[in-house]
């Protein structure tokens, strides 16, 4: 990043040009593991090819919000988990029961040739075109994932490229494009007024539990034409009652919590950084900085007993 912002503009001139003359080839990708909260592969793209990927987003962005429904809340600009979580917590007040998924294995089980095929629809530009096969071709290997659907044959998985790389912002953006559809079907073949989603974890609910059951198979054969299965174990019909988790939080009818094993990770994360400051690896900024940042997070649920037990208590001691 610092050498390519020292020569800034000659950096900027070359990726012109090789975008000009179509010769722009992605670099190659930096692949960690994480295993909180799931273990996932990270992939970091090089600083020059996620400035490509910043523009053109910014140009094919607005092309997509317009078809995207007000529910869907992750990838947009104005809208994120906060704002999901706001809207969430109206449902399970209103309704007595809930179907909640999520896409087994989403960002690896991507399959390419689909998602090409949704780009098109709205991209008719063929350089754009170009740069976006560029982009999803230039993908790196991902998990490995072996799924079966009507029509396959022995070999057809592996013949099939998919996955995109998470932590590119071409990926997010082309995951919210990928279930764009699962969207508007349940919304407006399925007639399901209270749903949304965030990333690949959506949820249906209803006062009609009859409705939410017969939704799901439903929901499994669209899934299969973009060649994606719901996880066996993570979707379930439940009543509200139960508190349903989203994104960190379980929320009651009355009241809402943090996660138990979210609550670990955290305290976990301020024990590190209370090690971090102490042998000064980490700035005073950087260290008040994530502590306000979980603080601010945590206020989005009922936790004002539990922010005066972790805060008070917390002592560190400059290096």
């Amino acid at each position: 990043m610092l050498r390519f912002n020292y020569d800034l503009e000659k950096e900027l001139a070359q990726l012109q040009h090789q975008l000009l003359t179509k010769t722009y080839q992605p670099g190659k990708y930096k692949t960690f593991k994480v295993k909180e909260p799931k273990a996932r592969l990270i992939s970091a793209a090089p600083y020059r090819d996620r400035v490509v990927h910043h523009a053109l987003c910014t140009v094919i962005m607005p092309i997509f919000e317009r078809t995207f429904i007000r529910h869907s809340y992750a990838n947009r600009s104005g809208f994120g988990t906060h704002r999901a979580l706001k809207r969430f917590t109206q449902f399970p007040r209103s309704s007595r029961y809930v179907l909640q998924c999520d896409i087994q294995k989403y960002f690896p089980s991507i399959d390419q040739q689909i998602l090409k095929q949704l780009l098109r629809r709205k991209i008719k530009c063929p350089d754009t075109l170009w740069l976006i096969d560029t982009i999803i071709d230039g993908s790196n290997e991902q998990e490995p994932v072996i799924q079966y659907f009507s029509g396959d044959d022995l070999i057809t998985p592996l013949q099939r490229r998919k996955g995109l790389p998470i932590g590119n912002l071409t990926s997010q953006f082309f995951a919210n494009i990928y279930l764009n559809g699962l969207d508007h079907f349940v919304v407006e073949q399925l007639k399901a007024g209270k749903y949304l989603r965030y990333v690949d974890d959506f949820a249906l609910f209803s006062d009609d539990r009859s409705f939410l059951a017969d939704a799901r198979p439903v929901i499994e054969d669209f899934l299969a034409t973009l060649r994606l299965t719901i996880h066996p174990i993570k979707s379930q019909l439940f009543a509200t009652q139960i508190g349903p988790t989203f994104v960190g939080f379980r929320i009651f009818r009355d009241h809402i919590r943090v996660k138990s094993a979210n609550l670990q990770r955290a305290r976990y994360r301020l024990r590190r950084l209370k090690k971090e400051y102490a042998t000064g690896s980490i700035s005073f900024e950087r260290l008040t900085q994530s502590i306000r940042s979980w603080g601010s997070h945590l206020c989005h649920a009922d936790t004002w007993h539990l922010r005066q037990d972790i805060f008070s208590n917390l002592v560190f001691t400059k290096p």
